[in-house]
């Protein structure tokens, strides 16, 4: 077999793997240690290059980033500033049409600018807004599709899991990323509250179970109330995210100060204990030895991909094809939207960029930019049959036989094209992830 022969078996052996139920950084690991080896044909050779992956690819300062943006996350996500968020867009919104389905949407962006993972934000809003919602009338299909749709924010706006993720796989600047999120993220919750109006008002029954005389009231709080609701996240935010923008911190140090910020939070509202504090720190240890386990095996596979020569040559190939900048980005986003219904957001970065981002840098495209693109398109595949990974989540956290998996892809499947129109609207318009560049 050549080289390429061996690159592109590797690949498809890797998704054969991981469909059969292989951990993802196994896989990469085996078959990249496997073809390194079929390649040089020395088995020393693939050995070192697994060691050095080891020792080398995650010895660096910037991926402290890690541990200290999931702990605040974490810290966050028990204090109860999720409630007391969604309470605020709740009643702000509630005038409107659809409003209960809007503030959901608004609360997960406010609650993203502190957490970082679109897992956290459908767990913690599955339990929050879904009940609310079904009390106040909505129905359920709607109910528990706005809880998984505007879920996705929280890997678009900073600080995110899978910005950093790619940052440190591009290497490319992890505040620029952060920074290029932001109108995206800001864009994609409006036009989630503009989808929601639309629903709402030509095609009611989708959004509403009861009509408007039949509904409960709502719960009135008085400004001061709602002022002291909002005040803890909102200084969390701009502690955190001004400090970043305004050059005050780097992202590491912006995770520090947020997760001293949000264990300060959590003991003053006195929703910490040992066991808890246990239990947030244990999570960390594991979420973090996971994403740093990934970035290893991401390293070896990179190399291995190197040594064949598969990226130089699909450059070539793609760039003799006559297809251009746009006619490649469609392929790639067509092979994402498809991996998507079959693998998880991380699989999916780890497995393409070694082969894509040389294309794209002989090609000059802005990294920053490209980044944002990809992780929204990859954030479609979270509400997509049949993986969805948001999808189940929510259904996990419901513990409610009455609403099927079924029910929860419908509800979402308004919000997947929203998404895909984003997507479209920064290909048209890259000025919206570099503007504030």
């Amino acid at each position: 077999m050549s080289e390429i022969q061996i690159g592109l078996l590797s690949i498809f052996m890797m998704l054969v793997l991981v469909q059969s139920g292989m951990h993802i950084a196994v896989a990469l690991l085996l078959l990249s240690f496997v073809s390194v080896w079929a390649i040089k044909g020395d088995f020393e050779i693939a050995g070192g290059l697994l060691a050095l992956s080891t020792t080398k690819s995650v010895a660096s300062y910037s991926f402290g980033v890690i541990p200290l943006f999931v702990v605040m996350g974490m810290f966050v996500g028990i204090s109860g500033v999720g409630r007391d968020t969604f309470e605020v867009a709740a009643q702000l919104f509630r005038p409107l049409r659809g409003g209960l389905g809007m503030a959901t949407v608004m609360a997960n962006a406010v609650f993203a600018a502190v957490n970082g993972t679109s897992i956290a934000s459908a767990s913690v809003f599955t339990r929050i807004a879904v009940p609310e919602l079904l009390r106040l009338g909505y129905s359920p299909r709607f109910a528990v599709g706005v809880v998984a749709g505007s879920s996705v924010l929280g890997m678009l706006i900073p600080p995110s899991l899978l910005l950093i993720l790619y940052g440190i796989i591009a290497e490319v600047s992890i505040g620029d990323l952060f920074t290029a999120g932001i109108v995206p993220g800001i864009v994609l919750a409006v036009m989630f509250a503009i989808m929601i109006w639309v629903l709402a008002t030509f095609f009611p029954r989708f959004v509403m179970a009861q009509n408007e005389g039949d509904r409960p009231a709502a719960t009135e709080h008085p400004p001061g109330v709602l002022l002291a609701k909002l005040s803890p996240i909102t200084l969390l935010i701009v502690v955190v995210l001004g400090g970043i923008y305004g050059g005050v911190f780097t992202p590491t140090e912006a995770g520090a100060v947020g997760a001293l910020g949000a264990l300060l939070l959590a003991l003053a509202r006195r929703s910490l204990t040992l066991k808890t504090m246990w239990g947030i720190l244990i999570e960390t240890g594991h979420v973090t030895a996971s994403i740093l386990f990934l970035l290893v095996a991401a390293h070896l596979y990179a190399t291995m991909l190197a040594l064949s020569g598969l990226p130089d040559f699909l450059g070539t190939w793609m760039r003799e094809s006559g297809l251009g900048l746009y006619g490649i980005m469609a392929v790639y986003l067509i092979v994402i939207i498809a991996l998507g219904c079959i693998l998880d957001s991380a699989s999916i970065m780890l497995i393409l960029l070694p082969l894509i981002l040389p294309i794209m840098s002989g090609l000059d495209v802005n990294m920053i930019w490209f980044g944002v693109i990809t992780v929204v398109a990859i954030e479609i595949g979270l509400l997509t049959p049949p993986l969805g990974v948001a999808v189940f989540v929510v259904k996990n956290n419901m513990q409610d036989d009455r609403i099927s998996v079924n029910d929860i892809f419908a509800g979402a499947a308004p919000f997947a094209l929203t998404m895909l129109l984003l997507v479209l609207l920064l290909l048209a318009v890259p000025q919206l992830a570099t503007m504030l560049l």
